[in-house]
């Protein structure tokens, strides 16, 4: 149901006329061109649009935390209770952040300080706000972990950012943002990294805030189901200015603008998917055989730092993966998927059998892994952390076939100009860095690399989840042609239902490392039997406003740990055929 538009009020943010310009090589170049707009108490505003339309440049030039001096307000207004935001000293500016009007950002690794622990990052912020002594401002930060769902909150205050999965730095930011109780609350893409149902905990999270406070949102995002579930207006921007705009049914339901209806239509629908076709290999084409995957990380306590604890990250699963097959593994972040996929690389250390192409690499040294890489790659979530900033990008892709020795000199060029053509890039790009691209190219780049070595299974982790919608389909496009052409074997980690559903042809829901349900596509998908996979699926958002969730039921207490005592028997789940290989933890 959709909320009922806010009665006309006194704004409690008015952007008019805003303009941002950037410095690059050819002379200023305009990113945000003229936008204006108001957002009223309580209402929620979602700017959408992909990457490169001026939606995240909006939102540095409002906090005024542009990039200087490559980027500045070259014209227009911010008005907040009365005083041009865009006229303040940076000294008035500090006191309006976090306090009047706050921000999310996408990315937290970089937004939080790696060598602070997220307690002092926590309760600087909130001191710097609110008067308070020291124990206030701790009880507050737990407080606000415990808002956000983050399990064992005593212990995430003496943690550092790199010791949290992506979700949960994002829950920090969040939690961080909200403990100033802010007026004007403005996310930019806050949900992208995280999974489903913490996407809908953090969803009801601003909801309760703008109820208990009245607190105006402004919601970036290219997530069209994020738009439909939470906008009450919506402004559409391409190229740095405004498209469309309006109430969030007119948008959806009757959109003017062929750029908006390009966006939605792009948009993955769950349930939409057309019939998959199965992989033609038999059974006997196995290229992955996974057998009783462990892989836990030690705790260290104490004087002497012995081992007290143990992360039980993966525990006992296995599964199989078919030539020209797409096995899925999806689940909440912090479930053990990616772990299993860096497993399969041999990039963490397990126990188990693990046997890929026919070759068991349980032991293998780093040279004696090197012939298995040959036959599995692995494409990353964040492509730009992935490619090294220093080397171009024909560089990069050709030097998989140079530490193999396959290739050198003119022959090696015009197989890294191959790469790049099969991928949909020009060969005239090899000479540019990673920072030339956009993120959507700088993916195409990752999958170009991981062919370079013409590998037979390719572990894809997020592979598509930080991508605008339009970008997202061609890359699964891409994915899609390149199986079909080369055979590949796909091992998909995701937390996108929809995506899940448009390209894999089975699926393995984990839940607390542990593999809980598996089967083909559409037995997990459209007759789901765990109570897990059926709140997964009740979780995901459909783009349509006319169908919203409304309220999503946060489940109450402690979020389950995967953390035990060291020597503590594993709990491990027992899956039963329900039918047609239909398995399903008892």
């Amino acid at each position: 149901m959709i909320r009922a538009m806010p009665t006309p009020a006194t704004p409690v943010l008015s952007v008019r006329d805003l303009s941002v310009e950037v410095a690059t090589e050819e002379g200023r170049r305009t990113v945000v061109d003229r936008l204006s707009f108001d957002v009223a108490p309580g209402e929620t505003l979602c700017i959408a649009g992909e990457s490169g339309s001026g939606k995240s440049m909006t939102a540095l030039a409002i906090m005024r935390l542009l990039p200087q001096p490559m980027a500045r307000i070259a014209g227009g207004s911010v008005t907040r209770a009365g005083r041009d935001l865009a006229a303040l000293s940076e000294r008035e500016m500090r006191a309006v952040r976090g306090a009047d009007v706050a921000m999310i950002f996408q990315e937290p690794m970089t937004s939080l300080n790696p060598v602070l622990t997220i307690g002092r990052q926590l309760t600087e912020a909130i001191r710097g706000h609110r008067r308070v002594g020291r124990g206030e401002a701790r009880a507050l930060a737990l407080k606000a972990l415990a808002a956000v769902r983050i399990g064992e909150p005593e212990r995430r205050l003496r943690q550092y950012p790199h010791e949290l999965s992506g979700g949960m730095r994002q829950r920090v930011m969040i939690a961080m943002a909200i403990a100033g109780q802010p007026k004007v609350l403005i996310a930019d893409e806050p949900t992208t990294a995280l999974d489903v149902t913490v996407q809908a905990q953090i969803l009801e999270l601003i909801r309760a805030l703008q109820k208990e406070a009245g607190t105006a949102v402004i919601l970036i995002t290219h997530d069209m189901g994020v738009v439909a579930e939470m906008a009450d207006r919506v402004i559409v921007m391409n190229g740095g200015r405004t498209v469309e705009s309006g109430p969030v049914a007119a948008i959806f339901h009757a959109p003017r603008a062929d750029y908006t209806r390009a966006l939605l239509a792009a948009v993955p629908r769950l349930g939409s998917a057309p019939p998959v076709a199965e992989p033609a290999a038999r059974k006997a084409d196995t290229v992955v055989a996974v057998r009783d995957l462990t892989v836990g990380f030690d705790i260290h306590g104490g004087l002497l730092r012995r081992p007290v604890e143990r992360v039980h990250a993966v525990e006992g699963i296995s599964f199989d993966v078919r030539r020209g097959e797409t096995l899925a593994l999806v689940g909440e972040s912090g479930c053990g998927k990616s772990t299993t996929g860096r497993a399969l690389l041999n990039l963490v250390r397990f126990e188990g059998g693990v046997v890929i192409d026919g070759r068991p690499t349980a032991g293998l040294g780093r040279h004696e892994m090197k012939p298995v890489r040959r036959s599995i790659q692995m494409i990353f979530q964040d492509p730009y952390a992935s490619l090294d900033p220093r080397m171009t990008v024909g560089d990069l892709v050709g030097e998989p076939m140079m530490i193999h020795g396959i290739a050198r000199g003119s022959d090696l060029r015009d197989r890294v100009a191959a790469l790049f053509s099969r991928v949909g890039l020009s060969p005239d790009q090899m000479r540019r860095h990673p920072h030339e691209f956009s993120g959507g190219q700088r993916q195409r780049i990752c999958i170009a690399r991981a062919l370079s070595l013409s590998p037979k299974i390719i572990v894809a982790d997020e592979s598509v989840s930080a991508l605008d919608v339009s970008v997202q389909a061609r890359v699964l496009a891409l994915l899609e042609e390149l199986q079909a052409e080369l055979g590949l074997s796909y091992v998909f980690i995701s937390h996108d239902m929809a995506v899940v559903e448009r390209i894999s042809h089975r699926v393995a829901v984990m839940y607390l490392g542990q593999i809980v349900e598996m089967g083909d596509r559409d037995q997990v998908l459209r007759d789901p039997r765990h109570r897990y996979t059926r709140r997964l699926l009740d979780a995901v958002l459909i783009p349509d406003p006319a169908r919203r969730r409304g309220a999503f039921a946060v489940a109450e207490g402690e979020a389950p740990s995967p953390i035990r005592p060291v020597g503590a028997p594993p709990e491990r789940v027992t899956l039963r055929d329900v039918g047609a290989g239909h398995l399903v933890a008892a």
